[in-house]
């Protein structure tokens, strides 16, 4: 059977008399609506790969505009056009798509994000400030005067002050004094490294 230019067979031309007559009747049931569906699956992949990079993000569109017209199917007006509808849900589907890619690429941007090369020069770095400042601290520690650093150093191995008082053969009070002025001589001398972290 010829109509215009296209020449359709018998079936064809019955199953587009039975879709028109379907989407001009006030109700459809499901089967029927997911069989006008299935007929225009080739149009809407056809339209899907001018939005989509490629074939597997225009399947990923036709598939989410089905679904959608599928599940919004008794928003369908009948009488009006089909295939306008299903390109209508399409089209906002991928905006919709393109609008959330963009806003999670922005909260991306703005996150603190190192590049391997950055993180690579930033662990240098911070492996040299750190063997400076071990360098500072052991110079410091080394210049406290002998009766400050042995109860510091004992103290900071994780002994008590009661066995650093028994191994020194001097009271507990004095070990607490002597510890706490080595504490106070080392922040003295590594001050700038405190405002450096702070």
């Amino acid at each position: 059977m010829e109509m215009g230019i296209f020449t359709l067979s018998k079936s064809q031309f019955v199953w587009n008399t039975v879709c028109c007559r379907l989407l001009n009747h006030k109700t459809m049931n499901d089967t029927e609506f997911q069989c006008i569906l299935n007929d225009n699956m080739s149009v809407l992949r056809i339209n899907a790969l001018k939005f989509a990079s490629n074939e597997n993000d225009a399947d990923d569109l036709v598939q989410e505009t089905l679904i959608k017209a599928f599940r919004f199917r008794d928003k369908f007006q009948p009488g009006t056009n089909f295939k306008g509808w299903l390109f209508f849900i399409m089209r906002n589907t991928f905006i919709n798509s393109y609008r959330k890619l963009i806003k999670s690429r922005k909260h991306i941007s703005f996150e603190e994000d190192l590049t391997q090369k950055e993180s690579c020069l930033s662990g240098v770095e911070n492996i040299c400030t750190g063997k400076f400042i071990v360098g500072d601290i052991q110079k410091t520690i080394n210049a406290l005067p002998e009766v400050y650093r042995y109860p510091f150093i004992r103290y900071f191995e994780g002994y008590s002050y009661n066995e650093i008082a028994d191994d020194l053969d001097i009271p507990l009070g004095t070990v607490k004094t002597r510890i706490h002025i080595a504490r106070q001589i080392l922040k003295k001398h590594l001050k700038p490294y405190l405002k450096q972290n702070s």
